[in-house]
């Protein structure tokens, strides 16, 4: 297993990587949490909704902007990581004090909404993706919105990187209104309810507070001294 270890720290040297593992081990324990939560049988749930939901319609085209959050959010981490190191570790202390508190939430105040219609009113391609998407995931513990937290921490995190590719206006036109699709996506696809759309973003406003005007951000300083330690150590048993 150490020498397994040593490998990973010096390949992680080379590579420049060391910022990227406590991302990568904080998702293992929240992807571990989310299953557990998920697999434990509840009794009751809270349900999310609000009267605007009724009046809001069911827009099946928007499954393809939904589902774009993936790599939305892949390539705002990796281009950050890449790109501003600071700005990824802003970013990085949102995604995880978002999804904590999200796992805190699914975990002591289980939570549903019940806005999925029985029945989809048309046959297209589009309701087909939404019916495979429903059947993997399910209407439980969606409240905040991770859709729409990490989408709005990421969008955030490059509108205040000083990169400056990141500054050209062609490009944050296309991430704001790709962002914006995705936001929408999550109720008009009746993945969400409204409510747990303005808590996420209301949790992003703390989170901007905090990390980005107040400069709470934590920067991995501590994890890179240990990460430079046992890479030397790696190198000397090499």
């Amino acid at each position: 297993m150490k020498k397994l270890l040593y490998k990973i720290a010096r390949f992680s040297g080379r590579h420049g990587l060391y910022h990227v593992w406590p991302m990568i081990f904080y998702m293992i324990i929240y992807l571990a949490w989310f299953h557990i939560v998920e697999a434990i049988p509840r009794t009751h749930y809270l349900a999310i909704t609000m009267p605007v939901d009724r009046v809001i319609p069911f827009v099946e085209v928007f499954v393809l902007p939904y589902v774009s959050w993936f790599a939305f959010v892949v390539i705002g981490i990796t281009g950050c990581y890449l790109a501003d190191r600071d700005t990824y570790d802003s970013l990085a202390t949102s995604l995880m004090i978002g999804m904590t508190l999200f796992l805190f939430v699914s975990t002591f105040l289980p939570n549903r909404q019940p806005l999925r219609l029985i029945e989809m009113p048309r046959d297209n391609v589009f309701t087909r993706m939404i019916t495979a998407l429903w059947k993997t995931d399910t209407p439980t513990n969606v409240w905040p919105s991770i859709h729409v937290f990490n989408t709005a921490a990421v969008e955030m995190a490059i509108l205040k990187s000083n990169y400056p590719p990141f500054k050209k206006m062609p490009l944050r036109i296309i991430l704001t209104v790709w962002s914006v699709l995705i936001i929408l996506s999550t109720v008009f696809i009746k993945q969400h309810s409204m409510f747990d759309v303005l808590t996420a973003l209301g949790l992003i406003a703390v989170c901007y507070i905090r990390i980005y005007r107040e400069d709470a951000a934590f920067r991995f300083r501590r994890w890179d001294a240990f990460a430079l330690g046992f890479e030397e150590e790696a190198e000397k048993r090499a």
